[in-house]
């Protein structure tokens, strides 16, 4: 879309103003849409902030007893000097960190918008979700790293105390695990955490089987292999987090909603002619906001496009979209076939009779 182009669809057309058959008052306002704007936000429904309850207090009991048991790991980790128990720890540390991160994430987000933060506080839980996904990556890195040093230099581990101390974490993060489950896992800020839950469940089993194979066979590169194995899957676990995270942030529209069906449905309605510059986007984990130019017939009187309105917001409430903005535009107007017009980092230039 041209600059020109741009500054063009903000200028109310002449055309429908001067129309005799039309008072002046019952004019549609073609571009703007402050009176004719409802939002119908999903954020404020009671579903959702039972959902943020619910989720604060499953988090809060999850870092309690993840916080208690790390401290166990640690030392008995130390003592037995098995590396698969002592990342296992690490990885606990990680998740006490995560969890406690997550629930000041929603802590903060349930601060009101303000003149400067006009969403709000809600995209802070997919910045901790972020941090998160990166944090997972980097203990990955460095379980592999010393798993390959002690390829080179195996050292002796105690594995029967190594294999009770990780029996027993498995039995805490398995109840963890289960604990987090029950909560909203579709939350990136939630699933974020419950990976690094799940992660830290794999060590445990990983520090198990390392410890039955060492007593068995007496093959103590078994601890560093199957280390490594763990890591490969936080790894991948880690990846995922930060993609989804990073789509957020960039502006990405969300993978579950298609474009081409709110074409469609906004289309679908006979007083609507068109539809462009559209714009789909996530402004946190089940709030989806959504932006478009919408093309009506200069002829509709300003209860028409009202009516228009508050049909289309409801539409669009049952595709996933809680926040909507429709600026309606005249026929008269000369407009952009596409539906997704590009945005200027300069602002248009006005030329102005002095």
């Amino acid at each position: 879309m041209t600059s020109q182009h741009l500054e063009d669809s903000k200028q109310p057309t002449d055309a429908h103003l001067d129309d005799p058959h039309m008072p002046h008052h019952e004019q549609p306002n073609a571009h703007g849409h402050g009176n004719n704007h409802r939002h119908e936000d999903a954020d404020h429904s009671p579903s959702h902030s039972h959902s943020h309850t619910d989720n604060q207090r499953i988090i809060t009991i999850a870092f309690a007893i993840i916080a208690s048991y790390m401290i166990v790991e640690v030392i008995g980790g130390y003592i037995t000097g098995s590396l698969a128990l002592l990342s296992d720890a690490g990885h606990m540390f990680s998740d006490a960190v995560s969890l406690a991160m997550t629930l000041f994430a929603f802590i903060i987000g349930k601060k009101s918008a303000t003149s400067h933060k006009t969403f709000g506080y809600r995209r802070f839980e997919i910045l901790i979700a972020l941090i998160n996904g990166v944090t997972l990556l980097i203990i990955s890195a460095g379980i592999i790293y010393e798993a390959v040093l002690r390829f080179e230099a195996p050292p002796q581990i105690a594995t029967t105390g190594m294999l009770v101390i990780s029996t027993i974490g498995l039995i805490v993060n398995l109840v963890v695990a289960k604990l987090m489950h029950g909560g909203d896992t579709d939350n990136l800020n939630m699933k974020s955490a419950y990976l690094h839950v799940l992660s830290d469940l794999l060590g445990s089993v990983a520090a198990i089987i390392a410890a039955i194979v060492i007593m068995l066979f007496g093959w103590v590169w078994a601890d560093a292999a199957v280390s490594i194995l763990v890591a490969l899957l936080i790894v991948r676990s880690g990846y995922a987090v930060v993609k989804n995270a990073a789509h957020i942030l960039m502006e990405g529209a969300p993978n579950h909603i298609d474009q081409s069906v709110i074409i469609q449905t906004l289309s679908a309605h006979p007083n609507v002619l068109s539809v462009h510059d559209l714009h789909i986007w996530t402004i946190t984990s089940g709030l989806h906001s959504l932006s478009c130019h919408i093309i009506v017939p200069s002829s509709l009187t300003l209860q028409q496009t009202d009516a228009l309105l508050s049909h289309l917001q409801h539409e669009l409430q049952h595709l996933g979209i809680g926040h909507s903005t429709l600026q309606f535009e005249s026929d008269l107007h000369a407009h952009a076939a596409q539906f997704n017009c590009g945005i200027t980092s300069k602002p248009p230039v006005h030329a102005h009779a002095h």
